[in-house]
């Protein structure tokens, strides 16, 4: 479940009203929210493929960076002439169809439009690594071995404080 700190941070992080929110899939160690777990379906009927969407804009920015350097041909052509990588990465493929089944089950918002559609490139290459990193931080380490490369080359994103703070509300009762 998310709360208004939740969705305020988010909205931070952003720049912009969040959407579709299921749930938090991941917190940074600094507490915000830094994965947030999406509905198959935006609340305006659009279908939404991304199940695990980066909310940090620290993180954001030095994969973005990681894009930047070659590293998604680098991971794409590696799944070419790996075998052992490339069924770990279908693997991820497949846990990431069955999260996003999952919330449809819950919600009732089944979305045949992506069926089969994971994110990132999933199964056979690799041209996002914010959903990588999404993935790896919302269904834990081993579920995608390249979200996991992408966090070990992040570093601490986090280690200078949280990227947004959002003020706590004073509840105050009564005449003052």
């Amino acid at each position: 479940m998310t709360d208004d700190r939740d969705v305020e941070a988010i909205r931070a992080q952003l720049g912009r009203p969040p959407r579709g929110i299921h749930a938090i899939g991941h917190r940074c160690p600094c507490g915000n929210p830094d994965v947030v777990t999406t509905e198959p379906r935006l609340p305006n009927g659009t279908p939404f493929p991304t199940t695990f969407y980066l909310t940090c804009p620290r993180a954001a920015s030095r994969i973005g960076t990681l894009e930047a350097g070659g590293v998604m041909k680098e991971m794409s052509d590696r799944l070419a002439s790996d075998a052992e990588l490339a069924a770990a990465y279908r693997s991820a493929h497949d846990a990431y169809l069955a999260a996003r089944a999952e919330i449809a089950a819950e919600t009732g918002m089944e979305v045949p439009e992506i069926d089969g559609i994971s994110a990132g490139g999933m199964p056979d290459r690799v041209k996002c690594l914010h959903v990588l990193a999404g993935q790896s931080l919302a269904q834990g380490p081993g579920v995608n071995p390249l979200g996991d490369e992408v966090l070990a080359a992040l570093g601490e994103w986090w280690a200078s404080g949280p990227c947004v703070t959002v003020e706590e509300e004073v509840a105050t009762s009564g005449d003052e």
